[in-house]
């Protein structure tokens, strides 16, 4: 009886799925390295005499006197609730193309980044559910904090350090962190969503209906006039995020739902580039340049107080769950699962991939960031201890993930190198007329 064939895991994928990522790994990593220098200035700031300063320039209120809305936000709240939205805007694009036209549509290569994402978001989960189950329900509040995974930040650090490894390996990088997007949204808008308004959720709809019915009708002229995005499809845009806003989901799932309005395919169903494809190359210089990183410079800064402050903050079991939960969930999580995957009849890893490689990368999904901060906010509010001690915790459990995944992977790069020397100067050598190679 002829054993079922084993689907190969952690390839290279389709030609153009490697394209599309190329491109988009490209943007993430420059808008990485100006996250990494905002969150490093906001530190800096808040760790000075004029640290005050810093502070009173997040907690500055900016109203929007709309008849109806509640839109007197802080700078920081606008920063998280606002041009986050525009990140998640692009996590929702992604995530259609994904399952659209993407490697995620085919089932045998969407089970390894689905299943290692359930593993990176569970155990990391379990670790700080451990170390806080004894403090009550106030820190478990946190549980989440350490599930996300900072797709800019690890993809910047990855290019750096990692020019020659395996190009699957980045692949599959990128695609765990867009499901763990995903699953960083559901629970987003089910666990940190307390009062519901359901006149304002329905109200959102209106908007977010047209968005989609006029994306999908005109998209060829949307693709062809940019002005005509900004101008029409905008204001349905902001419309739809400020009732979310008002409905009491955090106001970052509008832009995911606006995300999956925009149509993937053409309509006269030729080849070539679809709207979402579009308005990814508009948008992500604006969401990975500006709007991620403005967000990461009014999130990251915090004041550690010295020794004693920085003493204060290793007794609080939100720093450790934190730490642990990125630093060991993460990899823990995500190698165990794509292991345990391997060991069914219908998978294999990939021959370009060696587990020690791998390890490497899930090291650096432990660096948990831009989603993290986000859902440290929503789990302890601003005035909360617990969430300065937790902002401590995502820096440190980040810059010990990328430290780990670099000091980690540097001699496999190095190794990659000397592998791609030497069979070039094969290549070369086979080349020579055979009458000087008998020599």
């Amino acid at each position: 009886m002829t054993k079922p064939a084993r689907n190969t895991i952690l390839g290279r994928g389709s030609y153009l799925e490697s394209l599309r990522i190329g491109e988009i790994l490209r943007t993430e990593t420059i808008g990485g390295l100006v996250l990494i220098v905002a969150a490093a200035v906001a530190i800096i700031w808040a760790n000075t005499p004029w640290g005050d300063s810093y502070f009173a320039l997040r907690d500055l209120h900016l109203a929007v006197p709309i008849p109806g809305l509640d839109l007197n936000l802080s700078l920081g709240h606008w920063a998280s609730d606002g041009l986050l939205a525009v990140f998640f805007f692009l996590v929702g694009l992604e995530l259609k193309k994904e399952f659209v036209i993407g490697d995620l549509r085919d089932f045998s290569r969407a089970i390894v980044p689905v299943t290692a994402a359930f593993g990176g978001v569970l155990v990391p989960a379990l670790i700080y559910f451990a170390l806080n189950v004894g403090e009550g329900g106030t820190t478990l509040h946190g549980w989440a904090i350490p599930t996300a995974t900072d797709i800019a930040f690890a993809v910047a650090v990855l290019a750096v350090i990692g020019s020659s490894l395996p190009s699957p390996l980045r692949i599959f990088l990128l695609t765990l962190a867009v499901v763990d997007d995903l699953i960083a949204i559901v629970i987003i808008a089910f666990v940190y969503t307390d009062d519901l308004d359901f006149l304002f959720l329905g109200l959102s709809l209106v908007p977010l209906l047209l968005f989609f019915v006029i994306a999908n009708r005109f998209q060829k002229y949307f693709a062809t006039r940019r002005w005509t995005a900004w101008a029409i499809l905008l204001p349905l845009g902001i419309i739809t995020w400020a009732f979310v806003h008002e409905s009491g989901i955090h106001a970052t799932i509008a832009g995911v739902l606006l995300g999956f309005s925009v149509p993937v395919r053409r309509r006269d169903e030729r080849d070539g580039t679809g709207l979402a494809e579009r308005f990814e190359h508009r948008f992500r210089p604006l969401s990975s340049g500006i709007c991620v990183p403005i967000f990461a410079f009014f999130s990251a800064g915090v004041a550690l107080g010295g020794a004693e402050g920085i003493a204060k903050a290793l007794t609080d079991p939100v720093v450790w769950g934190i730490i642990a939960g990125l630093v060991l969930g993460k990899p823990i999580g995500i190698l165990g699962s794509t292991f345990l995957l391997t060991k069914t009849r219908h998978a294999n890893l990939d021959p370009a991939i060696r587990w020690a490689d791998l390890l490497g990368v899930t090291l650096l999904a432990g660096i948990g960031f831009t989603v993290s901060l986000l859902v440290s906010e929503l789990s302890f509010g601003l005035e909360s201890p617990h969430y300065e001690h937790a902002k401590v915790a995502i820096l440190t459990g980040s810059l010990l993930a990328a430290a780990l995944g670099a000091a980690w992977l540097i001699p496999r790069n190095r190794r990659y190198r000397q592998l791609e020397t030497e069979a070039q100067r094969d290549d070369n050598a086979d080349g020579i007329p055979d009458v000087y190679e008998q020599d």
